[in-house]
Formats: C-alpha cells, structure tokens, sequence
C-alpha cells in the first residue's frame, strides 16, 4: 500500500529541526511520495532543494495568489528556469485568494492616512492597496502561470479562495491545454463536478475529518474515482485526532482512511486509487527521463 502527499510545504520553518524525522515517519505511514510546493521563487527554490536530498519528495513551482502583489523582477522567468529541474512536476501554486483583500485588511488609522495622502496630492498610498489592483495582479499572475504550465507541458495545481467563479472563468481558455487540480478542495458536489466535467481534479485534505465538514464528506461520496488526490496541505490542516497540531505528510493515510470510510471501500483500494489518479497527473516521468 503506497500513498501520495501532493501538496506538502516541507520547506516552511515549521519542518526546520526534524525533517529527516518527517520523512521517514512519512514513508513508514505509507506515504511513498511527497510532493512540496514553491509559493514564491524563493520557496521553490527551497522545495527542489528539498526533493534532490530526498528520493521520494518531488517539487511544483510556482507564485501564490497571496504573494502577487509583492512578486517583482523577472518572477515567471525564474519559475520557467527551475521548473527545467527534472523533480519538478507542476506548477504552483498558483491562482485566486479574495479571502483577505486589502480593503478589509487596512487598519482605521492606515485608512486615516491613505486618506490624508490622497488630500495632500498623493494616491500611490491608495493605489497600493486597492481591492481591484489586488484582484487584477493575481489575475495577471495566474494567466501567467496556466501560459508557462501550458508551454512546459506540464500541469498547474490551483489555489482558490472566495474567488470561484473568477477563478474558472480564466481557467476556461486552458481548458484542453492542461489539467488544474483544484487543491484543498472544499465546495460541493456539483463544484467539483463542473471541475471533472472539464477534465481537472480535486484534492481531499484532513478537513474531511473535521465535525462541521458534511458537505465536504457528501462531495467525498459523490465524485467519481480517478477524479480526485489526497493531500496534507501540511503544516497546516492536520486531520482528527490530530488537529490543532502541526500537520505532516505521514498524516495523509489518515485523511485517506476517512475516505475509504465515506466511500464504503477500504485504504488499499483508496491509495491504489489516489496513486493512480496522481502519477497520471504529475510529470514523476520526467524524473526517470532525464
């Protein structure tokens, strides 16, 4: 029985003092392959480091929706370059994230003073934290990415946050160009079935386990083998019994466990499943190819 984490953040601080630890723990879990994700050139640098030293880690590069606003310099072109990198698999992630747009973000007395700047003459203070500028450069940063992912032939694994109908709507043009996999997926049936209808996927992390999540867990029951993935998201999202706890890749046997339950199946025949639906997603090929 071999199962696939894909999509971990092995290179975030929280795994500094025992990854050694978290892999092994991984591979004896059953978790054979762990694939980690660049949210940033810098990040994916630190992920194809990570996937040389370990034989089972492999990387997606890419630049988060959250750090668009911030990207500069030749970012796409930096991302083109590493995903030469025989480990890398994807792209991303990458996509929408209007959770937290700036406008709800900025403090009463940071308004007081873009006010004040746009009175005396000045609207850069403004401008920078402008809702649709946000929404806009996030756009800009996605189509770039599906345009890359589409160039290199490989798949792209998408971030979406309160943005989904933004969010298909630039996919749409890619549509029979690549495969998306909307990752942490977390809508309904009928979400997820305009997805597969398209043919992208989705990914079931440990919230399949949480109290609150039956509209998740009826999405579980209804989507079509080969159609979804398995994925830790971890540091974060770590399932029952463990949440509130640093995640790790070991813990996605027991995300896949509590989907063999909601589908009336068993472990071996969901990892057999996920590993499937995964190696014909991600570009593992490049790896023996090269």
């Amino acid at each position: 029985m071999q199962l696939i984490d894909t999509h971990a953040h092995l290179d975030f601080p929280d795994f500094e003092g025992d990854i050694d630890d978290v892999v092994a723990r991984a591979r004896e879990a059953g978790v054979a392959r762990i694939i980690t994700i660049g949210t940033d050139p810098a990040s994916s640098r630190r992920a194809i480091a990570l996937a040389e030293r370990f034989d089972g880690v492999f990387a997606a590069v890419g630049l988060h929706p959250s750090e668009a606003q911030d990207a500069s310099g030749d970012w796409i072109g930096e991302l083109q370059s590493l995903a030469a990198h025989p480990k890398v698999v994807a792209i991303g992630e990458t996509g929408l994230d209007f959770h937290h747009l700036p406008s709800a973000e900025v403090a009463e007395p940071f308004r007081d003073l873009a006010a004040a700047a746009v009175a005396g003459g000045s609207g850069e203070l403004v401008r920078r934290i402008g809702d649709d500028e946000y929404k806009n450069r996030q756009a800009d940063a996605f189509r770039a990415q599906l345009e890359l992912a589409v160039d290199l032939g490989l798949n792209i694994i998408v971030h979406q946050r309160e943005a989904w109908r933004d969010t298909l709507d630039i996919l749409a043009p890619f549509t029979g160009k690549l495969r998306a996999v909307f990752h942490c997926f977390g809508g309904g049936a009928d979400q997820a079935q305009e997805l597969i209808s398209g043919n992208h996927m989705v990914s079931f992390t440990g919230i399949v386990t949480f109290r609150n999540a039956d509209l998740l867990r009826e999405t579980v029951a209804a989507v079509p083998e080969g159609s979804f993935m398995v994925e830790t998201d971890c540091p974060y999202l770590a399932p029952v019994p463990h949440r509130g706890k640093r995640c790790e890749p070991a813990h996605a046997r027991i995300t896949a466990e509590k989907i063999a339950e909601i589908r009336g199946t068993n472990l071996e025949a969901i990892a057999r499943q996920t590993t499937a639906a995964a190696e014909q997603f991600f570009a593992f090929r490049r790896t023996t190819a090269n």
